[in-house]
């Protein structure tokens, strides 16, 4: 049983990152671009397949080979040659097999992709959301820092002018630090509501997140899969080719064995023979004086 879960391992302290969900996502890329590589490697194996196969049969339908022989071995050359063919044809559909393997990687792959796609784009905008939250509130944030430190001015220059300043300046001394004071309330109003709204925010986010990465991780292992079984069926794929390869070459051995010296050699005499006899010896006669040889 597995125990490394996305959920568990694709996270950041930084509220902001998306380092932990954009290191999946570029491994999903991954191995999109990976399956792809295996869908082109079947067509291009395909092609290699097609390309040998009409080749084959070219061979065997126009190459001469023993077109001259005679009986038991001209059937052997004969099985020989349409077998070759039959081997061209074999390889022919195992292309048109190949190709249509590849599309259905294709298709897998695009799948993926169209699924995929929904949840990015609901991560994509709850990370827009959660950035802009986040945003507001470290402005809240130093704004309210801000009315702070304004309010701190106020009371210290109501301390420091306490003696020294005329009844009506320290009246407006006093009016500031009530405005600054004020200010403080709401800043301090309107950086609470944005700390409560990001959590919110934070808490969907990641809610989603977990979402997401258990989907994203169900997709992975589905994919795989799919390339483990698609790797495992184009093995077999090939195995049988071979298979049914020497299936063919099995007849041509069975006609072989059924070719005979004796048979082929017999067959040509009794098909070309000339004659039994030979020539005589010459005779040696004289005709008044002369001498002739007869034949």
């Amino acid at each position: 049983m597995r125990e490394a879960r996305f959920r568990d391992h694709f996270w950041s302290t930084d509220l902001t990152s998306t380092v932990g969900y954009d290191s999946i996502i570029q491994h999903l890329n991954d191995g999109r671009k990976n399956c792809k590589e295996f869908e082109d490697f079947l067509k291009e194996r395909a092609i290699i397949e097609e390309k040998y196969g009409k080749e084959l049969i070219n061979l065997s339908k126009k190459k001469p080979c023993g077109q001259t022989e005679l009986n038991t071995l001209k059937r052997s050359l004969d099985v020989f040659k349409q077998q070759i063919d039959n081997v061209g044809q074999g390889h022919i559909q195992l292309a048109q097999t190949l190709r249509e393997e590849a599309k259905k990687m294709e298709d897998f792959r695009e799948k993926q992709k169209l699924h995929r796609k929904k949840i990015e784009l609901i991560m994509e905008a709850i990370h827009k959301n959660r950035n802009v939250q986040y945003k507001k509130t470290m402005e809240a944030k130093r704004l309210y820092e801000q009315r702070c430190r304004d309010k701190d001015e106020a009371e210290q220059a109501v301390h420091r002018n306490a003696n020294l300043v005329t009844q009506k300046q320290q009246e407006k001394l006093f009016m500031k630090l009530a405005q600054t004071k004020s200010a403080l309330e709401d800043s301090d109003r309107s950086y609470q509501q944005s700390v409560t709204t990001l959590e919110k925010i934070r808490e969907e986010w990641q809610k989603e997140h977990i979402k997401a990465c258990e989907f994203f991780e169900t997709q992975e292992c589905d994919r795989i899969s799919y390339v483990r079984n698609a790797l495992w069926l184009h093995v077999n794929q090939l195995s049988l080719g071979c298979v049914q390869n020497d299936e063919k070459y099995e007849e041509i051995r069975k006609s072989l064995e059924m070719c005979s010296i004796e048979k082929d050699v017999d067959f040509f005499v009794n098909l070309r023979k000339t004659g039994s006899l030979a020539p005589g010896e010459p005779d040696y006669a004289t005709v008044d004086g002369y001498s002739l040889v007869h034949f």
